[in-house]
């Protein structure tokens, strides 16, 4: 596998430098290497955060994603969205909540804007909104096919308590699901 480079923004509190955090462990734990770079102001919730995550067979000596590097963005916030975007190739694709993220035309134009309602799907589907974060990793996994499916579950299953398991594997195949049907279109 060549390198992949995805980016994660959001706000504070919403999960996204876990999903980094998952996907950078799997990629070690299936025999390469991963890297996740974060960025976030003091406001510890509620502020604009960036995850950058670089899977590579080769090892990697720059832990940063380098603008129009990066072919994947997930973003659930307006704020961060717009900040962030322009690190996308253009054509890449940028998957967003759509009752949080509106795009421009000029957006629509440079890149392939995705919408997937992630909050919704957590909170009414799965029953608990905290299981996002997991439903974003199925969702950039099965557009980047980045790791593993079964070692990205494993890993993602490490991180959080045992009695969790089970709502967290059917956040991430919702995330699978929703993705495939995007991917379609």
């Amino acid at each position: 596998m060549a390198r992949t480079v995805m980016r994660f923004t959001g706000v504070g509190g919403q999960g996204v430098l876990l999903a980094g955090e998952i996907f950078a462990e799997a990629k070690i734990k299936a025999g390469g290497f991963g890297q996740k770079t974060a960025t976030y102001t003091s406001q510890v919730r509620g502020g604009p955060t960036v995850v950058d995550i670089i899977l590579d067979d080769d090892e990697i000596f720059y832990p940063y994603a380098n603008d129009g590097e990066i072919d994947f963005m997930l973003s659930v916030a307006q704020v961060s969205f717009n900040l962030f975007k322009n690190g996308v190739t253009e054509g890449g694709t940028i998957v967003i909540e759509p009752n949080l993220v509106h795009p421009t035309e000029e957006d629509r134009k440079k890149w392939n804007i995705v919408e997937i309602p992630i909050i919704t799907i957590a909170k009414e589907e799965v029953g608990n909104v905290i299981t996002q974060s997991v439903v974003a990793l199925a969702i950039a996994n099965t557009f980047m096919n980045a790791i593993d499916k079964q070692t990205l579950i494993d890993t993602m299953l490490s991180k959080v308590p045992a009695k969790v398991h089970d709502i967290n594997i059917k956040a991430f195949d919702l995330g699978e699901k929703y993705a495939k049907e995007a991917m379609k279109k």
